[in-house]
């Protein structure tokens, strides 16, 4: 297929023989889209809260290793099934259970969506207002965020192979500045930075632990639409080499984490109002500390940047959309939520004034997904990594029954492990002056959300597994594995028309 034809593809099992894509190309859109100014503010963080450059260092690299950890295993259900994790995912929460990870994945499309085209669309204008003097207006803000989501749309209506190519382009370009950074602020930087905890102080933890859950979610906001992008990788492509790809795509994102790391630790340094806890503006800091000559680098970052976030965010919105909504081709529902997107980011930035909320949003709804992850995890591992990926269609094709039907299309083991997961995390949440659950405050104020989520889910999941047996048909030849199954039997595939007759 041509990057320059449309994709015409939805959540329907991708053929064998338009399977081109490899780990390699899994690599660069998962990095590719993570390799942006909003991964360098999120790197910021740990000096916003307090913690030294090394402390900071430390707790980035804690939580990038965990969340690549747990992302990289949803790598396997694309190759596998040929279609996005939402739909995989109908192995393990039933044919029509799995609309939460349709829901999940598009309003965290969505919210990151919003993110890249607010943090790129305001580098820009700052870079060219610095640069060549372009004002500083709401005129130009609202400009520079319209080409930035109209570009990354027709990106992803044209699908795949123009997202593929985009990110190729974008990988090496947005690598090159960063490093390009790294001497722009060579002469400033000081390793040694001391952060603003003194020594003992009792908030220690609860910063660090903070910390590297807020780098911890960068990876995991990629598990729902991973499979957007590893469905075009052959089913006989190793396991192990799709694994390690989506991994590596993770940690290499380091190189922009530690750009924001250590730029945030000069601006802390320099120009200290720009990292205000109540009101921190990174992108403004870093353009107050930088040198002339890097205001054009920082501008195509900005650029780039964009680009790649967004598409990657909006490509999987409108393919998850397509596959709640199937009468809306893949084309169609792009364009429908992509419009939606694009009113949103403009309501949100200029008449309510959300873009400190939906930073907030984004991390919670990164707190409900985490515990869907690790259901669809071990529920890979208890099937033994075997689907039937006609009965994951079910849906899709308004049909009845099949292996993964359960309860009228509902498997209540793992929705209710999940239900339960996500509430209790959500229970837990401490993001001070922006959410903090009923009982957010048991830690210590120590944000101990995500890992509870994870725990709860694991071992809930696995309790209803054992105590309430899944039919023996959904787990393959060789049966499953940990966890007994019961003899159910299941019913066949028919057309909605033909079950209601």
């Amino acid at each position: 297929m041509s990057i320059t034809e449309i994709e015409t593809y939805g959540v329907e099992r991708i053929p064998d023989a338009d399977r081109t894509a490899g780990p390699f190309d899994l690599f660069r859109v998962a990095f590719g889209g993570a390799n942006t100014f909003a991964t360098c503010v999120l790197g910021a963080f740990p000096i916003l809260f307090g913690l030294s450059f090394w402390q900071g260092l430390a707790a980035t690299v804690l939580g990038l290793v965990v969340g690549a950890l747990i992302l990289a295993p949803l790598s396997l259900f694309g190759p596998l099934n040929g279609t996005n994790n939402a739909v995989s995912s109908s192995a393990h929460l039933g044919v029509h259970g799995r609309v939460v990870g349709s829901f999940l994945s598009l309003l965290t499309a969505i919210a990151f969506f919003s993110i890249s085209v607010w943090s790129s669309g305001d580098a820009l204008v700052g870079g060219a207002h610095r640069l060549v003097g372009l004002p500083d207006t709401d005129l130009s803000y609202g400009v520079a965020y319209a080409v930035f989501a109209l570009l990354v749309l027709v990106v992803c209506v044209y699908g795949f192979r123009f997202m593929l190519f985009v990110n190729k382009i974008a990988v090496a370009a947005a690598s090159l500045l960063f490093v390009l950074g790294l001497f722009a602020f060579a002469g400033d930087f000081d390793p040694s930075y001391p952060g603003t905890l003194a020594a003992g102080d009792p908030l220690f933890w609860p910063s660090f632990i903070g910390a590297a859950l807020i780098v911890l979610s960068n990876p995991v906001s990629f598990g729902a639409f991973l499979g957007d992008w590893s469905r075009y990788i052959p089913a006989s492509t190793p396991r192990s080499r799709v694994v390690t790809a989506a991994f590596l795509s993770q940690i290499a994102t380091i190189l922009p984490f530690f750009f924001g790391l250590a730029t945030a630790s000069i601006i802390a340094s320099k120009a200290a109002e720009y990292v205000d806890p109540a009101a921190p503006n990174y992108v403004g800091g870093l353009l107050a500390i930088s040198p002339a000559w890097y205001f054009v680098p920082v501008c195509l970052i900005a650029l780039i940047g964009g680009m790649s976030t967004g598409t990657t965010s909006l490509y999987g919105t409108g393919l998850d959309f397509s596959s709640v909504f199937p009468r809306f081709s893949r084309v169609q529902a792009t364009v429908f939520i992509g419009t939606l997107s694009i009113v949103f980011i403009f309501v949100g930035r200029f008449a309510a004034n959300l873009t400190a909320s939906i930073s907030t949003f984004a991390t919670l709804i990164i707190t409900c997904t985490a515990p869907w992850m690790v259901i669809m995890m071990l529920g890979y591992v208890t099937r033994r990594g075997w689907y039937d990926p006609d009965a994951l269609q079910v849906f899709n094709r308004r049909q009845r029954g099949g292996r993964y039907w359960f309860t009228h299309g509902w498997n209540w083991r793992g929705l209710t492990a999940w239900l339960l997961a996500a509430a209790v995390a959500l229970m837990f949440v401490n993001l001070p002056g922006q959410f903090v659950g009923p009982l957010g405050d048991l830690a210590g104020g120590v944000d101990i959300s995500l890992p509870l989520g994870l725990a709860v889910a694991a071992v809930l999941y696995l309790t209803l597994l054992a105590l309430f047996p899944e039919p023996r048909e959904v787990y393959g030849p060789q049966g499953p594995r940990l966890v007994r199954s019961a003899d159910t039997p299941i019913l066949p595939i028919v057309d909605a028309a033909e079950s209601m007759a």
